[in-house]
C-alpha cells in the first residue's frame, strides 16, 4: 500500500537526516499500529497550495491508497489571501478525485499575532475538508508549535523529537482512514 504526503518542508524534512523526515517515521508508526504501507515523500520545501497544484500529477503517482495533502504553512507566511488558498486546495482534491485517489487534509493554524487572517485561515481546512467529504487532521503541528523543545534553531521547523511526536499524533487518523479502503493491496512493493 503507498501513501503519499504532498506537502512542503514539514514533509520533506527540512534539516533533518533523511531517516527522520515524517514519512519515514510515520510509516514506522503506521507498521506499529498494523497498517504496512509505504509512505512516499512528496514534500518540497518551500512550497505552497499553487506549487503543489502544479506538481500533483507528477509527484502523486497513480497507485497511491491515500494522499496526504500537507501544504499550507508557506500560503500563511505569505499572507496568501484565504480566497486563493482556497481555491488551490479546492483544485487539489477536485484532481485528486478525478485520478480515483483517496485523500485527507492535514490542517495548519496561523500564529494568534496574525489577528483576523488567523481566524480567516484556519477555517479554510475545515470548510475544503467538509467540501470533498475527506478526513481533516486539524493541525499537523499539533503538540509541538511554538514549542523551542521540538523546534530546530530557526524556531520553525520541527526536530527529529518534533516529527516524532507529529507522526505518532498523526498515524491513528490516517490509520482510521485506511479502514475505509479495504480493497488498497497491503503489501509494500519492493521498489519503495
Amino acid at each position: 500500500m503507498r501513501i503519499t504526503m504532498l506537502g512542503d518542508s514539514l514533509t520533506a524534512g527540512y534539516g533533518l537526516r533523511a531517516g527522520e523526515a515524517l514519512p519515514v517515521r510515520l510509516q514506522t508508526e503506521l507498521k506499529r499500529l498494523g497498517h504496512p504501507a509505504a509512505v512516499s515523500n512528496a514534500g518540497v520545501s518551500g512550497d505552497t497550495t499553487s506549487d503543489g497544484l502544479r506538481r500533483i500529477d507528477r509527484d502523486v503517482p497513480d497507485d497511491t491508497c491515500l494522499c496526504i495533502v500537507a501544504l499550507g504553512a508557506n500560503d500563511m507566511m505569505q499572507l496568501l489571501a484565504t480566497d486563493q488558498l482556497r481555491k488551490n486546495l479546492d483544485a487539489i482534491f477536485e484532481r485528486l478525485s478525478a485520478r480515483a485517489i483517496p485523500a485527507m487534509l492535514c490542517g495548519m493554524r496561523a500564529p494568534p499575532w496574525f489577528g483576523l487572517y488567523a481566524i480567516a485561515f484556519d477555517g479554510v481546512f475545515a470548510e475544503v475538508a467538509r467540501r470533498h467529504r475527506i478526513a481533516l487532521y486539524p493541525f499537523l503541528l499539533d503538540g509541538i508549535a511554538l514549542n523551542p523543545a521540538y523546534a530546530l534553531a530557526d524556531r520553525l521547523h520541527p526536530n527529529a523529537k518534533g516529527i516524532d511526536v507529529i507522526a505518532r499524533r498523526l498515524a491513528p487518523s490516517v490509520a482510521k482512514v485506511l479502514t475505509r479502503y479495504p480493497d488498497c493491496p497491503t503489501e509494500l512493493s519492493p521498489s519503495i
